[in-house]
């Protein structure tokens, strides 16, 4: 804040100056010098429009797998156009195409004026594909949104690395369910989720979380929508499932799934049977509720203050008032265009690459009213702070009649957590 401060007070200065009109006993000497200085202010302008003159890439998966993600991206790019903002799309299948997904990623440092590549969700390949990227081209900016790589191993060869933050967020997940009255959490995942670090440190958190708050904690397997069965055969599992798991744990259970593609069957039926949904793994008002409750949603595009209201109303209209939490503003939707404006006043000269405050900030120019909390990512195994890599969140919003805010992001998270694995 001090920074654009200043900025806007030189700003200032430099207005007055450019108007201030000479009096007539100004010299001879000192109108050379007033031409000078405009002729500088003339090739620092030609200097700033050149410097505009780039390219920013963003990687995203489809429409069908996450489609949070490449509404953000699409912001981006309207918001800059498709001169300047290029978008890319990887497999669906991206755990049997890695070598498609690396190139997919690789390629968009082919063009000369590109100067930031932003992968989110950075899927496995995207460590390597920067790798091969930097050895390419150095002076191109490498930012992973949501790794699903080791933190450690992509963060070894990302300039950036943002996820949301699984730390504090396994804790206040718990902690929101509890307060909302639920005595179990049933943790909906499978064996590939599992084997990621952000993931299974998150079910120790939330295990632990469940311990200290007097309620049960229980884990169910689900169908990967990246295998055979496709998204298809993983969401009918959910549906078929669902009330036998409301039937087993009770109607004052609240469930969390690790993949997209299962949340708007779980959502469809906890409205149907019962049961509490405080947020989604990755939250959003768009994330499975418009086709669990069957919302159109096309005149509010990109407006999420308006998803949110209609969103909720259908919510409290089905009697789910008070049992269903997501964040106000989309997380995929704005890492992808947040990350991507953070590249670019970056390069500009705005802000700096590793300051958390110019991260939220960037976020916020897609999240105006959103409160965002956040941190270096802690080693688990080691204690030691990365200067990379961030993790971050935004406070759960529960929908009703009227909906409220849990004032997550003021809540100070027991610093054991943070080395819980």
């Amino acid at each position: 804040m001090k920074k654009k401060l200043l900025s806007l007070i030189m700003a200032s200065a430099m207005a007055f100056t450019a108007f201030a009109v000479p009096t007539l006993a100004a010299s001879v000497e000192t109108i050379e010098l007033d031409e000078d200085e405009e002729e500088e202010e003339a090739a620092d302008e030609e200097e700033t429009e050149a410097s505009g003159d780039y390219h920013i890439g963003i990687v995203t998966g489809s429409v069908s797998q996450s489609e949070d993600d490449r509404r953000g991206a699409e912001a981006f790019q309207a918001k800059y156009g498709e001169d300047r903002v290029t978008l890319a799309i990887y497999p669906d299948n991206f755990t049997e195409e890695l070598e498609t997904t690396i190139q997919t990623i690789v390629n968009l440092s082919d063009d000369p004026d590109m100067k930031a590549i932003i992968v989110n969700q950075a899927i496995p390949g995207t460590t390597e594909a920067f790798r091969q990227i930097k050895e390419r081209r150095p002076d191109i900016i490498c930012i992973a949104g949501e790794s699903h790589e080791d933190l450690p191993e992509i963060g070894s060869a990302a300039d950036l690395v943002c996820n949301n933050d699984f730390v504090a967020r396994g804790y206040l997940i718990i902690r929101t369910a509890h307060e909302l009255g639920c005595d179990t959490f049933v943790h909906i995942s499978f064996p590939r989720h599992m084997s990621y670090e952000t993931m299974s440190r998150r079910v120790a958190i939330m295990k632990a979380a469940c311990e200290e708050f007097g309620m049960k904690f229980e884990m169910e397997t689900a169908p990967d929508p990246t295998t055979d069965v496709g998204v298809p055969g993983a969401q009918a599992y959910i549906l078929e499932h669902v009330p036998e798991w409301i039937d087993k744990y009770g109607t004052n259970s609240a469930y969390f799934c690790t993949n997209d593609a299962h949340t708007e069957p779980l959502l469809k039926q906890l409205l149907e049977y019962g049961g509490y949904f405080i947020e989604a793994d990755l939250p959003s008002p768009l994330m499975g509720y418009p086709g669990a409750l069957g919302l159109d949603l096309t005149e509010e595009a990109g407006d999420f203050e308006k998803i949110l209201a209609k969103v909720e109303s259908a919510i409290v209209e089905k009697g789910g008032a008070g049992r269903f939490g997501t964040w106000a503003y989309s997380y995929g939707y704005t890492v992808s265009a947040g990350l991507a404006q953070h590249a670019m006043n970056v390069i500009d000269g705005i802000s700096e690459l590793d300051d958390i405050d110019d991260i939220a900030a960037a976020y916020q120019e897609f999240s105006p009213k959103a409160e965002w909390n956040g941190s270096n990512y802690t080693n688990a195994d080691t204690g030691v702070k990365m200067d990379n890599v961030f993790l971050v969140y935004q406070d759960t919003y529960i929908m009703g009649d009227p909906g409220y805010y849990m004032g997550s992001t003021g809540v100070e998270v027991p610093e054991k957590y943070f080395t819980t694995k």
